[in-house]
């Protein structure tokens, strides 16, 4: 009874350290890290479809294009010359390269758009539709992702290659907005100083 217990624990810690390396592999693998930024761009274009609001599309559709714009430059750096020099895959590749440049025009035009725009969510709306298209020839069956599996691509490997670029673009992204917001902040912080408030009397200065 003692030895079948022991078995069974044994067999359980192998099955859980089975589990952890899965875990971390699909955590780190390049495919599984490009899926999760299309499932996140997908849900940021479905919010900007259900919400009235202007501010709220305007946040939205801001979201949207810095995630695209990290999105396709880790895909361009990194994973689409990985992809041609392991499967020779020309069409594939050079495909997805010029899906990207019109995306990036696209985004361009969304960025330097707003609300008060009579365009602005038919632009995000093409957008959506491109980035579906896109999305659907690489994740197809017989799309780039099938056939980097397929190869011998080093998928963990570049999948730590994209997540440590996508972290230091995000980075370089926020140094500029967070400079912007400290400036703003200054600037409304002087304006406001020796300003009377109105509504309180100044005779008795």
């Amino acid at each position: 009874m003692a030895k079948a217990k022991k078995s069974k624990r044994k067999s359980s810690v192998r099955r859980a350290t089975r589990s952890t390396r899965s875990t971390r592999a699909a955590s780190s693998d390049a495919i599984a890290l490009l899926k999760a930024d299309h499932r996140e761009v997908e849900e940021l274009f479905e919010q900007f479809a259900s919400t009235g609001s202007d501010s709220r599309k305007q946040d939205l559709a801001r979201k949207v294009c810095q995630a695209l714009k990290v999105h396709t430059q880790i895909e361009a750096e990194i994973f689409y010359p990985s992809f041609l020099q392991a499967t020779d895959e020309e069409d594939i590749h050079h495909e997805a390269e010029i899906e990207h440049q019109g995306a990036t025009r696209l985004i361009e035009d969304v960025e330097a758009s707003g609300p008060d725009d009579e365009y602005f969510d038919a632009k995000v709306k093409v957008l959506s539709e491109m980035i579906k298209h896109h999305v659907n020839e690489e994740e197809k069956r017989d799309g780039m992702f099938a056939k980097a599996r397929q190869s011998d691509m080093n998928l963990e490997e570049i999948g730590e290659r994209l997540a440590s670029r996508k972290a230091e673009i995000m980075s370089e992204m926020q140094g500029p907005q967070q400079t912007r917001s400290s400036r703003n902040s200054r600037k409304t912080a002087r304006a406001g100083v020796g300003t009377p408030l109105r509504g309180i009397s100044t005779a008795h200065r």
